[in-house]
């Protein structure tokens, strides 16, 4: 019979993978899409989208810290999902629920990554690049 504690580690894990998940489309919102915009020459579109959510700007100075505390939750995430030891439980309905779970959780923590991924190069190296290659 599995323990309560399986299912509330396992339901901890599915929110943490969400919040990573959060966190790393944060990245996109405050970083990434301006800075894509104006590089691409929408600087307008920027103007209208920070005057409709001014916290967009406040994100923006901060986002050393954005991605970085987006990081850590996609390092922990990854633990939480990798770590040895894990294991369904022995029940066959548990262990099919338990099965899918896992699934899930690792198809939105690889889709985090990729976000972040996205979002990163975005804030960090396309202005770098456009500019080395004289766009």
């Amino acid at each position: 019979m599995p323990r309560d504690t399986d299912i509330q580690s396992r339901l901890r894990e599915g929110g943490i993978t969400v919040l990573t998940l959060f966190t790393a489309s944060g990245t996109l919102v405050c970083c990434a899409l301006p800075i894509t915009l104006v590089t691409l020459g929408m600087g307008s579109a920027v103007i209208g989208l920070t005057s409709a959510a001014p916290w967009l700007i406040t994100l923006s100075h901060y986002k050393g810290w954005v991605f970085g505390g987006s990081a850590v939750l996609l390092g922990l995430g990854g633990w939480l999902l990798y770590r040895p030891g894990r294991s369904c439980p022995a029940d066959p309905e548990l262990g099919v629920l338990c099965s899918r779970l896992d699934a899930w959780n690792r198809r939105i923590y690889w889709a985090a990554v990729a976000i972040w991924g996205i979002g990163a190069f975005a804030a960090y190296l396309l202005l770098p690049i456009r500019k080395a290659l004289g766009l």
